[in-house]
């Protein structure tokens, strides 16, 4: 399975979360705590997405290799700031093409889109849904795997208005009908929400008060000053350091963080 962090709050650089922290997304692309039986490593590729400023579309560092074998993200990391982004690392299922355009984050528009997971019995299992897209579509998607197909789908609801975390609801409910036992972990974020899945994987939540990062994380030009209200939340497949105000996200849950705080809903109720 892959690993990805999401992050929504205060202007601040990811490069901590990434690759300073104990336990970094570079650790956890070689040394993962919780894979559940998908892989040992997560070295099939990587990507970062962040918003370069507010309303700015997101801009997105993506490559095929191992992230431990990258020169560029580091220090392109380190010079971002931003107060919404997601990365991930991916470990691809078997039979699945290793390339850039199959590592997340996924983007359309405002949208960045992480899959951590696997899809039972793809692509015959997810035929059905596929034919609810239209032909130019599929024949045009940047590759053949289960989590792009994901995000045509999810993406396509998302087109229509459809409240992002109703969506994100409705495609976790229709992948598991077709493909019983999926592993269905998303982040979806447009720069101002933050939304997370867990099915039958591993999500924990950080929050955190504005003003107040995560010790050792350096908030970036335009921070607020302590006190300011609001809340900083991070979403990771595994909490990159050892703060105790990390919590599990219980399995069949969605995770929504906003400028006014986080709710924790399950899955399997109307959401909106």
């Amino acid at each position: 399975m892959c690993r990805h962090i999401g992050y929504l709050g205060e202007p601040l650089s990811p490069a901590e979360a990434l690759f300073r922290a104990p336990h970094s997304l570079l650790v956890q692309s070689y040394a993962p705590a919780d894979m559940r039986g998908g892989g040992s490593v997560n070295a099939d590729g990587f990507g970062l997405g962040w918003y370069p400023g507010p309303g700015s579309p997101p801009l997105r560092h993506r490559r095929s290799t191992p992230l431990w074998t990258d020169e560029t993200l580091p220090p392109l990391a380190a010079a971002v700031t931003s107060g919404a982004f997601v990365a991930a690392v991916r470990n691809g299922t078997t039979g699945l093409p290793v390339t850039e355009a199959a590592a997340a984050p996924f983007t359309a528009g405002p949208w960045l889109f992480s899959h951590n997971g696997v899809v039972r019995g793809y692509p015959d299992s997810l035929a059905e849904l596929a034919k609810t897209l239209p032909v130019t579509e599929l024949l045009t998607l940047e590759a053949p795997t289960d989590s792009v197909v994901l995000w045509a789908l999810l993406r396509a609801r998302l087109a229509t208005g459809e409240d992002p975390l109703t969506a994100v609801a409705a495609l976790t409910a229709a992948v598991e009908a077709a493909a019983p036992g999926s592993r269905l972990n998303f982040l979806l974020t447009d720069g101002a929400t933050l939304i997370g899945t867990t099915w039958t994987h591993a999500l924990s939540v950080l929050e955190t008060p504005a003003g107040s990062v995560v010790p050792g994380l350096r908030p970036g030009p335009g921070a607020p000053p302590p006190g300011t209200p609001g809340s900083n939340v991070w979403l990771a497949s595994e909490p990159f350091d050892g703060d105790p105000r990390w919590r599990p996200v219980p399995d069949h849950h969605a995770v929504r963080a906003t400028a006014a705080g986080v709710d924790l809903l399950p899955l399997t109720q109307e959401l909106s």
